[in-house]
């Protein structure tokens, strides 16, 4: 982990109310595991004391970027950083995605801008899998071409129907395990709302398949000091106990998480 202001190397406009944020960041940039994230201090926030947590979206020796949404007043704020801007963030945070299983099949699934990390995730795997993606609609459908691009095969849901499938991305996932070849065993790699968490875990935990479970929760500090982000985790030998997301997670395997 390191604290570092970083140069804003390009801010730009993604479509949809998504945006793009390029940073130059050699001493965090070349430590990221897929699945991690940086803690970012806002500028011109007034009386935000607390940073923002953000998934890593690509990462390579010397920058990474950041895709986010405008939801609120701190990433509404955000909007006010241009290029050439310095920032300070911290990083990499949290334990991020294991390497997949040599013997099994990627599958990844992402609600909305979940993808984001799994991008990071995908352009970093020697076997090429594939990808369910879900939203409300087609402006929530996002990088598709940058997954295509990579080799990997992508099938896609919208609740509106107007792009993929109509209906819930678990249905397009279920509809493959049905059919897919019996050689094909399946490995999860989740980001996404609590829902699709929850009911991607329990599909891999009853195929006795592993589920990598990203996990989104409000965080105060980030490194595991304030216990704002705990969530209830069962041990190996079956007891309960509360982990922190931020410093043990945000990635849990489905078989670890106890859902409320």
């Amino acid at each position: 982990m390191s604290v570092e202001t970083s140069t804003v190397l390009n801010h730009s406009d993604f479509g949809g109310g998504y945006r793009l944020i390029e940073l130059e960041s050699p001493a965090v940039a070349s430590k990221v595991v897929a699945g991690q994230f940086i803690h970012l201090k806002v500028p011109q926030l007034d009386g935000g004391v607390l940073r923002r947590p953000f998934s890593i979206f690509k990462a390579d020796e010397k920058a990474l970027s950041v895709l986010y949404k405008i939801v609120g007043r701190g990433t509404r704020a955000m909007g006010t950083i241009n290029t050439g801007d310095r920032i300070s963030i911290i990083g990499p945070l949290g334990n991020g995605f294991p390497d997949a299983d040599k013997e099994s099949f990627p599958v990844l699934v992402a609600g909305g801008y979940g993808v984001a990390p799994l991008y990071l995730l995908a352009s970093r795997m020697v076997e090429k899998g594939i990808l369910f993606v879900g939203g409300r609609s087609g402006i929530d459908i996002l990088c598709v071409d940058m997954f295509l691009e990579l080799g990997w095969e992508v099938q896609i849901a919208t609740e509106d129907g107007s792009t993929g499938i109509k209906g819930f991305v678990t249905a397009a996932l279920d509809d493959w395990l049905a059919n897919r070849d019996d050689q094909i065993a399946p490995e999860f790699f989740v980001c996404g709302p609590d829902g699709l968490l929850k009911a991607i875990g329990e599909r891999s935990v009853a195929a006795g398949r592993k589920g990598w479970l990203s996990l989104d929760k409000h965080m105060g500090c980030g490194v595991g000091a304030c216990l704002a982000c705990v969530q209830k985790i069962r041990t190996s030998d079956g007891a309960e106990v509360w982990k922190r997301v931020c410093k043990d997670g945000p990635v849990f395997e489905s078989r670890e998480i106890v859902w409320g």
